[in-house]
């Protein structure tokens, strides 16, 4: 592992007051004020599983050594996590100061504070990387360093702009924008200036300026920063593993307080994080990671699956814990979010996991598509307004694209048909830095266009809009890779198609009409924010919910995005969509544009994501990689050999069907008895009841509830199929390895007749 890029220079000095080490750990946080809108407080620790699933109640009570939680989209992470450190600290296995859970946002922090509250595990610290980092670097930085910590800027793109003016090299807002993101990467990928180029060159990122330039700025940058006496966003994490690395009294001290640690998201750490997490645990193992690599979406920012994919390499001895019941989406709406993974290629859908719907079911997911991309809009909102009418509430629908860019016509769409929403994760399209320039540009051309040589040769609206345009930054073709400058670009191309809309809809329309749509437009969309449908893109969607989803745009070129070329980069867009897919808890839709434009030509294709899923697509090509089932694998502990223990063996999945009907099921009941509930049982009643008498000893013994030794629906399939041997005993859903081993000779015993078996009270 490298070590930090900003090596300490630590000098002798006099041992200053400290502050206490609340200080540091708490940051003066109390906890909320009681209130009667928190459900009851569980009144014991086993209270406190009550509720959960067996997978989930597994997560809860593996409180020792490391565990990694494979979890789905909608499975209940967040309560199993919650559940497991509220488990711990009720029954007295674990200090609340000594846990430290981590997660990604500052929204999500604060939820797992309030359900740990809820639970009665006050005191225990959940915070942001970047949160519980900074605690600890205001605390040790007299101690390390000697004085105040430097100041920390919020935002650093003046400073990338200050850096650029004494490189005498000219940055646009969007390059500017683009150039700190390059800047950022760097830093959490732990690269030095003079490295960017290969490191830039090897992660395929498509530069927004020429390497040499943009390390030439990132050094500057560094220069600036040391000038002036602040630190940054990444500062914060590097000079935090700078002093733990270089002061190893910090470091002890720091690892006496934090003994046990919960990372959540782990798929999305970068490298400087996951050295930070290193740190902070030494040689110990008590270490819970949760995650899913199929909801890997921020590599650009530098995050990666490997250490959640490699958990189970570093650490042999895990215990890990797959999460596949999920109680969000409808049947419907899981089996198309499968079938988009079914076909995945790469390392992360190696690892994928099979969900399994809890929900009642639902309305298939509808498709639909559209002559224009007006069109789609209208369609859209005309559908939401439907659905409002009918009395779902505008707050539980959602229309998500892929780039904010293609937020406009919607915005439009809903604003016509007398929809209240509000943008998520992006500004309004008018506030736009570039539209609001384009716009004063255009309003100038109106104005004074007689003496502009660029109308020279414009004969419609439609060229004279493109020749205004040209001068901010429009191209007839857009530009190579993402970031502001294709952001940027694909603002004004959306200028130019409202333009050509405008002009077909009104003949011999001038540059002045258009610029008093644009007011009018502007106008009428700066209006409260409401609660009403939610606008927002598929990277911000993530974490969130809804009863109703809109797919918009769902068409080659926009989903994967044309710049997406290599097969890692296709990968991720395919996620990305699955990630749209599983926001939805009861209705989804998914549409797209055979044209950009009313009259355009019709040359776009649905997206290849859906071929084989949307009907009449034909059939999906290549082999479907294995998934993950449910369940718990418990790594070999010790052992001596120091090699890690192999992973076990995935065998492929086939489709359950009913062995009466031969309908395929995916209700998990269903699933474990091998039948619809409807069809015609065959249970041998007497076995079934000498199953249940026997479990209710067994559950007696170990202190836990019923379900945990097995289901009442795996007891039902047992007595179905009465195994006469472990082989057609281990083929039962519901029972694994650990409960062959455990129970597989009773429950044999009692299908073969024998009497009294395990309800002897003195075995």
């Amino acid at each position: 592992m490298p070590v930090a890029l900003i090596r300490l220079s630590v000098r002798a000095c006099g041992q200053p007051t400290h502050p206490s080490r609340e200080t540091w750990q708490h940051g003066g946080v109390t906890a909320a004020t009681h209130s009667t809108l928190f459900p009851q407080v569980p009144d014991s620790a086993d209270a406190v599983l009550e509720g959960l699933d067996p997978e989930q109640r597994e997560v809860a009570t593996a409180l020792r050594g490391p565990v990694c939680v494979l979890a789905g989209a909608g499975t209940g992470k967040t309560r199993a996590i919650t559940h497991r450190i509220a488990y711990g600290v009720r029954a007295g296995i674990l200090q609340p100061s000594s846990v430290l859970a981590v997660t990604f946002t500052n929204r999500a922090a604060g939820e797992m504070r309030g359900r740990l509250r809820q639970l009665g595990a006050s005191g225990v610290q959940a915070r942001t990387f970047h949160s519980a980092a900074l605690r600890q670097l205001q605390y040790f930085w007299p101690k390390a360093i000697g004085g105040s910590l430097p100041r920390l800027v919020d935002r650093k793109i003046q400073l990338v702009a200050d850096a650029a003016a004494a490189c005498r090299i000219r940055l646009d807002r969007g390059e500017l924008r683009d150039v700190t993101a390059e800047i950022e990467w760097s830093k959490v990928t732990q690269t030095v200036p003079a490295d960017y180029a290969p490191a830039a060159a090897k992660a395929g990122r498509e530069a927004p300026r020429d390497p040499a330039e943009i390390a030439q700025l990132y050094a500057a940058y560094e220069d600036l920063k040391r000038a002036r006496s602040v630190i940054d966003f990444e500062d914060v994490l590097l000079l935090t593993v700078a002093v733990l690395q270089d002061r190893h009294d910090v470091a002890e001290q720091v690892r006496a307080q934090y003994q046990h640690f919960v990372v959540d998201e782990y798929q999305d750490v970068s490298p400087l994080q996951q050295r930070l997490l290193e740190l902070w645990l030494g040689d110990r193992d008590d270490l819970c990671v949760v995650g899913d690599a199929s909801q890997t979406i921020y590599s650009f920012t530098g995050a990666t699956p490997d250490h959640l994919l490699d958990f189970r390499g570093r650490h042999p001895g895990a215990t890990v814990v797959k999460l596949v019941r999920d109680y969000r989406s409808t049947p419907q709406v899981v089996h198309l979010a499968n079938g988009l993974l079914a076909q995945a290629r790469g390392r992360a859908a190696d690892h994928r996991l099979e969900l399994v719907s809890q929900r009642p079911a639902g309305p298939e997911p509808g498709y639909a598509e559209y002559s224009d991309e007006p069109a789609e809009a209208e369609g859209a909102a005309r559908r939401i307004r439907e659905l409002i009418d009918s009395g779902v509430p505008a707050a539980e629908i959602a229309v998500l694209f892929r780039t904010n860019s293609q937020s406009e016509t919607y915005e439009q769409a809903l604003a016509d048909a007398g929809v209240p929403y509000q943008l998520r994760g992006a500004e309004r399209f008018f506030d736009r830095p570039e539209v609001r320039k384009a716009g004063s540009a255009l309003r100038a051309a109106a104005r004074f266009g007689g003496n502009d040589s660029l109308l020279d040769d414009a004969v419609d609206l439609p060229s004279q809009v493109r020749a205004v345009l040209s001068g901010e930054g429009w191209t007839t073709q857009p530009p190579a890779g993402s970031g502001a400058v294709r952001e940027r670009w694909e603002s004004l191309a959306a200028l130019v198609g409202l333009a050509q809309d405008f002009a077909a809809a009104r003949a011999g329309a001038t540059l002045s009409d258009l610029v008093v749509e644009l007011d009018e437009r502007a106008g009428a969309q700066h209006a409260p924010t409401v609660q009403g449908v939610t606008l927002a893109s598929l990277h911000s969607a993530k974490g969130l919910e809804w009863d109703v989803v809109f797919l918009v745009g769902v068409a080659e070129g926009m989903m994967p995005i044309t710049y997406a070329k290599t097969d890692e980069q296709i990968e991720e867009e395919r996620r990305l969509l699955y990630v749209g897919v599983t926001r939805a808890r009861e209705r989804l839709h998914l549409s797209w544009a055979l044209a950009r434009s009313p009259g355009g030509r019709p040359n776009r294709r649905p997206s290849r994501f859906l071929k084989g899923l949307r009907p009449g697509s034909g059939t999906a090509g290549g082999q479907a990689a294995a998934a993950g089932a449910g369940g718990v694998e418990r790594g070999i502990r010790g052992g001596g050999g120091g090699g890690a223990a192999a992973a076990p063996r995935r065998t492929q999945r086939t489709p359950a069907r009913c062995r009466v009907c031969g309908r395929t099921l995916t209700d998990a009941g269903e699933m474990k008895l091998m039948r619809c509930e409807g069809c015609p049982s065959d249970m041998d009643e007497g076995v079934y009841e000498r199953l249940r008498e026997w479990r209710a000893v067994q559950a007696g013994r170990s202190g836990q509830p019923a379900f945990c030794v097995f289901t009442d629906k795996t007891l039902m399939a047992i007595a179905e199929s009465v195994p006469e041997d472990e082989r057609e005993l281990a083929r039962i859903p519901g029972v694994g390895m650990r409960k062959l081993n455990r129970y597989g000779t009773d429950v044999l015993a009692i299908c073969a007749g024998q009497e009294g078996v395990g309800l002897d009270e003195d075995d």
